[in-house]
């Protein structure tokens, strides 16, 4: 618990509903810790719900619900997070590269460029709809009943996820969907879509997969085409998930971008047919962006 709790100060983040700052968790452990324990362990424990806010999207537009639950239910979370991930990390694919130790999204990029380079250069690029909102609970708990077999624990992640969500003052119930900006979400979410992974891995496909952004490796359109339509079955059907038809198709490396970069032909002699990062037009127009306002902040005010 200590551990946890170090953890989420480390971390710093917002407060929650009840405005506990994480400066506070020192202080409230040192008093209310014995009894903490005893709720949970008993069944008692009643976590509070969580503060929604919105955050924008960037260059896509939009907002996104970001999910902050209070500070001593991130700490809990935090410390069954620390014993959960002993337990499904060494199960996770070599080829999910989100939210793990020892991987990174650099890796990822470099993985789906190998790819590109032995010739699977028609890619299945899918874009799941909202994937942190539309988790299913069911599907997600009988899951994690396969690997835990501690009732707290169990009980605890049953309560985090139905936790109501606090938009605008208005308590909203949450019947799906795990909660962006728990310490537990990124785990959650690797849980359930490693059964993504051994489906692909099952079938002997080469893919790419960080957090919900993945993407598989094909020689041929006939083949991404057939592949794509089993794999958006699988995720219909079975983890009850949705794609969106408009961001998702059959690419080719020169309009196929990957968590922030594209790929361009290299005409070094005796590599035809090799392709090399570069970093996409979305992302040049974000750092253009920044520069902007950091250029803004630094140029010193005229006096004319």
């Amino acid at each position: 618990m200590l551990r946890a709790m170090y953890k989420v100060q480390k971390n710093h983040g917002s407060a929650g509903v009840d405005h506990m700052p994480v400066t506070k968790l020192s202080e409230l452990m040192s008093i209310d810790k014995e009894k903490l324990t005893a709720e949970v362990r008993s069944g008692k424990y009643l976590p509070q719900p969580i503060l929604g806010v919105e955050i924008p999207k960037g260059n896509k537009g939009g907002t996104r619900l970001l999910g902050i639950p209070v500070v001593t239910d991130r700490m809990l979370q935090q410390a069954v997070l620390q014993v959960m991930m002993a337990r499904f990390e060494f199960e996770f694919s070599e080829s999910s590269f989100g939210f793990r130790p020892n991987k990174s999204l650099h890796q990822a990029v470099l993985k789906a460029q190998g790819y590109i380079n032995e010739e699977y250069q028609y890619i299945v690029d899918i874009d799941l709809k909202t994937f942190f909102d539309e988790v299913d609970h069911c599907y997600l708990l009988q899951l994690l009943y396969r690997k835990i077999k501690c009732p707290e624990t169990l009980r605890l992640i049953r309560k985090w996820l139905r936790s109501p969500i606090s938009i605008k003052g208005k308590l909203v119930k949450r019947r799906k969907g795990v909660a962006q900006g728990s310490p537990l979400s990124p785990l959650l979410s690797n849980i359930m879509l490693h059964e993504l992974d051994r489906e692909l891995e099952r079938q002997g496909l080469r893919f790419v997969r960080y957090a919900d952004d993945f993407s598989i490796y094909t020689k041929t359109k006939s083949d991404a085409r057939k592949i794509g339509n089993t794999i958006f079955k699988f995720l219909k059907e079975k983890l009850k998930l949705s794609i969106n038809r408009e961001k998702s198709g059959i690419r080719r490396p020169v309009n196929f971008t990957i968590l922030g970069f594209g790929f361009v032909p290299t005409y070094v002699k005796g590599e035809r047919g090799k392709y090399q990062l570069v970093v996409s037009d979305k992302s040049w127009k974000k750092l253009k962006q920044k520069l902007k306002i950091i250029t803004k902040k630094t140029t010193p005010m005229s006096f004319d």
